[in-house]
């Protein structure tokens, strides 16, 4: 019996953990203890304390919080120590992840692997030093990722990505949507600003300004706003004033998982997108969607990330592919006429990104065996005694 202390604290680090589990109990004979959401209890993990505690984002949200999470910090670690797991598995959220692994380090020998390896390729290359004093493994999403971690001291294997792991759209099912929604065989372009209210109210109207320019050269474009339940009215708000009233996709009411097929119809029934920067990137590559990202922020974070930032792309299919065909516009670059332009030259032209989506899919696995399992793989033949056939 392998026992296992895993930890995740945000939706998509319970779905990580999920599957990653999945992939343990098929491969070998396991214990589960530890931290996480409904879909790592329905693998069979019964949860220290409800995730929901740990999902706060950003310094005005933790600081009211703080003693708490410091408890649950502290409550973890003690509790990691009491299990003695054979391996601890930290997902993502490294701000209390990477705390409580310091802590078990400090008294233990437990075997740390953390899932999701940090941004240093991008900025702040400091943190895999930090890192390695706590964690011996890292499990990474993206192929040029293990260098990184490795010569920080740790030990990294590429597992995939989960994109390639779900479930696209079937073209009937597109086209059901075009239908359902009244847009016959108009352009459908999709507008994305983000999950989040600051970027909503950032993006919006620079979006929406871009909207009116791409209406003047292609007046029958049907703009699509898929959202998420936090941000719906402060999208319907934002898009008020806008040329053509979007159809904005509301969760609210809905069940998650209709709404979820819902909006994977609308990625590949729209003919373009303009979107945030971010995982939304990898989300339209594999509907094979074209798009443009543009993203901004306060002036403050502009001016530090602006100074710390290592790449020339920040979009994730540009990195992946090691292209740069798709068109990005962030911090002061973001402004309505040139992404309007970028738009229109996408929709004119939707093939030119094609080859680099799809080599995007393959290079994050693709076709290959599932993200998870592979996950499972790299976890467990780090354990002493366990045989090679795994």
């Amino acid at each position: 019996m392998i026992r296992v202390f895993v930890i995740a604290g945000e939706a998509s680090g319970d779905k990580l953990g999920a599957a990653l589990m999945a992939g343990l109990k098929d491969l070998a004979d396991v214990e589960f203890s530890g931290i996480g959401g409904p879909l790592m209890q329905q693998q069979g993990l019964e949860s220290l304390f409800p995730m929901d505690e740990l999902s706060v984002m950003g310094i005005a949200e933790v600081l009211p919080k703080y003693r708490h999470l410091m408890r649950r910090i502290n409550q973890t670690a003690r509790a990691v120590l009491q299990a003695q797991p054979d391996i601890l598995i930290t997902i993502d959220s490294p701000d209390f992840c990477l705390r409580v692994a310091r802590r078990v380090k400090a008294v233990s020998d437990i075997r740390t692997v953390h899932y999701v390896a940090p941004t240093v390729w991008a900025w702040r290359a400091g943190r895999a030093k930090k890192m390695a004093k706590v964690i011996d493994h890292v499990l990474a999403l993206f192929p040029f990722e293990p260098p990184y971690m490795q010569a920080a001291g740790m030990e990294c294997d590429f597992v995939g990505h989960p994109v390639v792991a779900e479930r696209i759209a079937t073209p009937e099912e597109a086209a059901d949507f075009r239908v359902v929604h009244g847009l016959g065989e108009a352009p459908v372009l999709l507008i994305l600003p983000g999950s989040r209210r600051g970027e909503v109210a950032r993006l919006a109207p620079v979006f929406g300004d871009a909207l009116h320019r791409i209406l003047k050269d292609r007046p029958d474009i049907r703009p699509v706003i898929p959202t998420t339940g936090n941000v719906t009215d402060l999208v319907r708000d934002a898009v008020a004033g806008w040329p053509v009233a979007p159809l904005v996709l509301d969760p609210r009411g809905m069940d998650p998982d209709a709404y979820k097929q819902h909006k994977a119809a609308a990625f590949v029934a729209a003919d373009a997108a303009l979107a945030a920067s971010g995982t939304v990137s990898l989300e339209l590559a594999a509907c094979d969607t074209p798009m443009v990202i543009a993203y901004d922020m306060n002036w403050i974070s502009r001016q530090i990330i602006g100074r710390m930032l290592k790449v020339d792309t920040v979009t994730l299919v540009n990195l992946v592919s090691e292209t740069r065909v798709v068109p990005e516009f962030i911090g002061k670059a973001c402004q309505p006429v040139p992404i309007a332009e970028a738009v229109l030259k996408v929709l004119k032209d939707p093939g030119t990104q094609r080859a680099a989506m799809r080599l995007t899919m393959v290079r994050l696995g693709k076709d290959s065996e599932a993200p998870g399992r592979r996950a499972a793989r790299a976890v467990l033949k780090g354990l002493p005694g366990v045989t090679s056939e795994i």
